[in-house]
């Protein structure tokens, strides 16, 4: 695995405003429950105070893996990018041997949304597409087996 964290303007948004969500709303939230059942006296058989303090450790978890991966994450326009390979960001539009053609974006590991054809940049397909332009062939190893597809577009469009 690798310690770049490439991502877009709205995916870093997006964790951002989740991280906010749960230090300024869930926690603070969870802290007062988790009060109210400590002071109702037996804790061992007290199931508000249990299931707070679960949720509490999951919470916790959730934002020290936010934290790490904000701070870890380098921040990719794909709009600025004006070039005919295929980087990080492009949306690449595909040709199967059949004559089917697909679009996918190429987007950060925490940014992945299959119905919408975003796919992650360590992807085998994202991969193989890195650094090709319009014309060129490639071949990758998919579910199901190898396969080989034609870049027929590539560009760089807002995430929004």
């Amino acid at each position: 695995m690798t310690n770049k964290n490439y991502i877009t303007p709205p995916g870093f948004k997006k964790l951002k405003d989740e991280l906010h969500r749960l230090l300024t709303d869930e926690r603070p939230k969870l802290c007062e429950v988790i009060a109210w059942a400590a002071g109702n006296g037996d804790r061992s058989e007290n199931a508000d105070y249990t299931y707070g303090k679960r949720r509490l450790r999951q919470i916790d978890g959730r934002i020290r893996f936010l934290t790490k991966r904000l701070e870890s994450s380098e921040v990719i326009d794909p709009v600025l990018n004006t070039s005919e390979q295929v980087f990080f960001g492009a949306t690449v539009t595909v040709r199967d041997e059949d004559g089917g053609e697909k679009t996918f974006t190429i987007v950060g590991i925490d940014e992945i949304e299959l119905p919408k054809n975003r796919i992650s940049w360590i992807s085998p397909l994202a991969a193989a597409l890195l650094k090709k332009q319009v014309g060129d062939v490639i071949e990758f190893r998919s579910p199901k087996g190898l396969r080989e597809l034609e870049i027929v577009d590539v560009k760089y469009v807002s995430m929004d």
